[in-house]
């Protein structure tokens, strides 16, 4: 078991983030025609616009609240007055409801290129594969807020944040940390790191394309009078 522990969580986070940077860098340099999301906008649009916009909405602020929560050094919050069980309970009402977002959003998604036999043929089956471990991933992190609020001083958090913080700053015995946490916490943080693995093979790459310069770009004129 120990052996297991330290492959998937002391060495499997390296080959993720190493298959995840090099794999995006390859796929662009050698499949630009691919670097798109596909879109089947012209099929059930509202449908899609419903579901897209709430996966989206929930996508990023599940992110975000993770990278912050994750890498964020317990004497930063501390030093604002925030202790650490109530980050904890910050956490896990911010994760439900962003998960419960997301995973209404992703439902919409999945059920529409499901059962509409146009978009379905359209699909591949890296698509179907990606839905299915976005909606696992989504509902084992729901499933973690119970085991969270059972540990309301903050303790799990603690350790999932060190092991994190060791992960990204190349600390040895990062395995060792979580070597105790409960399972489904192991199995979040392993389906996270197979979803970096597959996203460059995916239609995920496009988040890489984010058109962050429509914040502050001029308007396009389309027509003078």
């Amino acid at each position: 078991m120990s052996y297991f522990n330290t492959l998937f969580f002391g060495i499997y986070p390296y080959i993720a983030l190493a298959v995840f940077f090099i794999g995006s860098l390859i796929r662009f340099e050698k499949d630009q025609y691919g670097w798109r999301t596909g879109s089947s906008q012209m099929l059930r649009a509202a449908e899609l616009k419903r579901g897209s916009h709430l996966f989206h909405l929930g996508i990023l602020l599940l992110f975000v609240g993770h990278f912050v929560g994750l890498l964020t050094p317990p004497a930063v919050y501390h030093a604002f007055g925030l202790s650490t069980s109530a980050k904890q309970l910050m956490a896990v009402i911010a994760g439900g409801v962003f998960g419960g977002i997301c995973l209404r959003g992703l439902w919409i998604l999945t059920k529409r290129r499901m059962t509409d036999p146009r978009i379905r043929a359209t699909s591949s089956k890296m698509d179907f594969a990606i839905l299915h471990l976005l909606l696992t991933q989504l509902a084992l992190g729901l499933l973690t807020l119970p085991f969270s609020l059972a540990h309301s001083d903050g303790s799990t958090m603690l350790v999932l944040a060190e092991w994190a913080q060791r992960i990204v700053t190349f600390q040895g015995g990062a395995a060792d940390v979580i070597a105790d946490v409960n399972l489904v916490y192991k199995a979040h943080i392993f389906l996270g790191l197979t979803i970096f693995v597959v996203f460059p093979f995916s239609r995920l790459v496009h988040v890489w394309s984010v058109p962050l310069g429509y914040v502050t770009r001029s308007y396009q004129i389309v027509r003078q009078r």
